[in-house]
Order: structure tokens, then C-alpha cells, then sequence
């Protein structure tokens, strides 16, 4: 059995409550839509490429997001709609390189399809602009060494899980997700936390995400 290592910083573990805040900001054509994406704040592209996992907790595979959807569904951009829907959200640590992403496929889509920029949405299916408003709290677990946090991690919410994976690496810039960061920085084992940070969150559930995290720390450590 491998020896654990007390942390040299704990690690506190945090949940979150979120809003959904409408903008006032729709579109009805894809020229609307590219110009808006390009100036909305970050908490609108985030909205509307992580609502499916807001909303839809508990369901897999990786969710399609609200830009490809409205292309395709309403518009009849069936092309744009599927290379929207395959942008790999993964591979993007910052909203902004995300942003620029879905921005620039809609560009080079109507740079090279000059009829899509005369299709129109009608009123009541306009891609109406939302953003989501996230309230951060601390919880009461705080713990110091793998077998803590393992422990933890069974009983916590989903919606702490949610904010450690997903929001700490792209609205907070960290780069790799919480869990990970701290694994190596202060556990000092990168092995563990290259295993925890190389799984794909969006083609599985926050449950199934759950138990995989602490089947790689338990099977590490025996």
C-alpha cells in the first residue's frame, strides 16, 4: 500500500448556486448571432455551451450546445450546426479561446456560404442571449491527505463536483480542474493528478465522474 502524504496546503472543498439571467441580446440571422458572440461576456458563451450539464446532471453522452442546435434546428444549417457541435469543449482552458473557436467556424462558415447570411429566424425562435450568474460558497469540508478527500469526494454534492471540474478550469482560468491542481501542488503526485485531469468530463456524468475519480485514487493507493 502506497504511503499517503499529508498535503502541505488542505484542500476545502466548494459548491455552488447558479442563475440563469436573460441578456436582452437576441439574434435572427447568423451575422447577428457571429457579432453578438464576439462582444457578449463570457458568462453567455459559458451558458450556452455547459447548460445541457446544468440542467441535465445525471444524463450522458457529451451534450450539444445551444449555438449548434439553433443553427441547425432553426436556421437549417445543418453543416454549421455539426462543426459547432464537434468543437471539443475539453480542449479549451479560457471562455475566450472558446469564444474565438465558435467565432471564427461561423466566419469561415459564411465566408464560404454567402446564402446563409440571408436566412432569418422567425420572431418567436430568435436566439435569445442568456448568461449564467454563479454564487460560490464554502463548505464544511476542509481535509489534508488522499484518504480525506477520498471520503469526501463520496459524500459531497454533485454541484461542488461540478464547480471543482468545470468552472475553477474555464470561468476561473486554472488551467487543469481544482482536483488535480491540488493533487500535484500539494500532494505532490503528478502522476495522479495527469490521471484525474486527462478524463474527459463532458461524455460522462457527474456521478459516473464521481466514482471514476475515486476508483483512480483508491486503485493508486490500494
Amino acid at each position: 500500500m502506497k504511503e499517503l502524504i499529508k498535503a502541505k496546503e488542505p484542500f476545502r472543498f466548494y459548491t455552488r448556486l447558479h442563475l440563469s439571467e436573460l441578456t436582452g441580446l437576441r439574434a435572427t440571422t447568423l451575422t447577428q448571432l457571429l457579432d453578438i458572440i464576439k462582444n457578449v461576456p463570457g458568462s453567455c458563451i459559458y451558458y450556452h455551451t455547459h447548460r445541457f450539464l446544468q440542467q441535465h446532471q445525471y444524463l450522458s453522452p457529451e451534450p450539444p450546445n445551444d449555438f449548434a442546435y439553433w443553427v441547425a434546428d432553426v436556421l437549417g444549417e445543418d453543416e454549421l450546426g455539426e462543426k459547432l457541435a464537434s468543437i471539443d469543449t475539453i480542449q479549451y482552458s479560457t471562455i475566450r479561446a472558446l469564444r474565438d473557436e465558435i467565432a471564427a467556424t461561423i466566419e469561415e462558415y459564411l465566408n464560404d456560404n454567402s446564402l446563409a447570411k440571408l436566412k432569418f429566424s422567425h420572431p418567436e425562435d430568435e436566439f435569445h442571449f442568456i448568461k449564467c450568474v454563479s454564487f460560490i460558497l464554502p463548505t464544511n469540508y476542509v481535509v489534508s491527505d488522499l484518504a480525506e478527500f477520498t471520503e469526501v469526494l463520496k459524500k459531497i454534492t454533485i454541484d461542488s463536483i461540478y464547480f471543482h471540474i468545470f468552472e475553477a478550469r474555464l470561468r476561473l482560468e486554472k488551467k487543469t480542474n481544482d482536483f488535480s491542481n491540488w493533487i500535484e501542488t500539494s500532494i505532490g503526485d503528478r502522476e495522479l493528478a495527469d490521471r484525474i485531469s486527462g478524463l474527459d468530463p463532458y461524455t460522462r456524468t457527474l456521478e459516473d465522474l464521481r466514482r471514476t475519480i475515486i476508483g483512480i485514487i483508491e486503485e493508486r493507493f490500494g
